[in-house]
């Protein structure tokens, strides 16, 4: 008996073959794809997250905003005490020194009493932002030109007749000096009020809009923020 023989290579089922080829092909280029997706995005996250440096960077910029958001809260608060204070010296001043009145001693030492109290939360300012030591640092320059207003006025009581004019010119000028430095510290504090999300904060003296010093603006109060 014969033995049964099977068919040459040559002759198998070349389609299947290709079949089987194509697929073990697209397999291998799904398991690359998938792996390089996963390294991909990988990479992406590596490049693109902070790094610690970055991150301690923005916590410091986060704390420093919200320090200095309290800060022009407070400063707010003092600018109206201490203008309180120092308005209706500054106004007297320029009544005393154009009304032709003699100075009077014991009112000056008692506006002395008054500016020095007035200077005192400005005595050991704490550091905020550059915006807001700039308001902080106007309103205090307003005070001792204030002060020095009231410093030639009760010069002015000490001084002969003939030199009163004079030095009662001096604190004149120097009080109107004062409101118009006041009203641009003013206006700094208005405006990082704004920015801090506070609103409109309008901390102006009384003065005369002819005098020189700025003036608030239309907005109403706490709006804007």
């Amino acid at each position: 008996m014969a033995r049964r023989t099977g068919r040459p290579s040559y002759q198998f089922d070349t389609a299947a073959v290709g079949r089987r080829r194509t697929a073990r092909f697209a397999a291998v280029a799904g398991v690359i794809a998938l792996v390089t997706g996963l390294l991909g995005g990988l990479i992406g996250y590596q490049v693109g997250r902070p790094d610690a440096t970055e991150a301690t960077i923005a916590s410091i910029k986060q704390a420093e905003a919200k320090r200095d958001a309290q800060q022009i809260v407070e400063l707010t608060e003092t600018a109206r005490r201490v203008r309180d204070q120092v308005a209706p010296v500054l106004a007297a001043i320029k009544t005393e020194t154009t009304g032709g009145h003699a100075p009077d001693a014991a009112q000056a030492r008692q506006w002395q009493d008054v500016m020095r109290r007035a200077a005192e939360p400005f005595a050991d300012p704490p550091s905020g932002t550059t915006a807001t030591n700039v308001a902080r640092g106007g309103l205090r320059a307003a005070v001792q030109q204030a002060s020095l207003a009231v410093d030639a006025y009760a010069l002015a009581a000490g001084v002969p007749t003939a030199q009163r004019a004079a030095v009662l010119d001096v604190a004149a000028r120097q009080a109107a000096e004062a409101a118009t430095i006041w009203s641009v510290a003013a206006t700094q504090l208005d405006q990082v009020s704004v920015d801090a999300g506070h609103g409109h904060q309008h901390v102006f003296l009384d003065t005369d809009p002819h005098g020189g010093a700025l003036t608030p603006d239309g907005a109403a109060e706490g709006t804007g923020g």
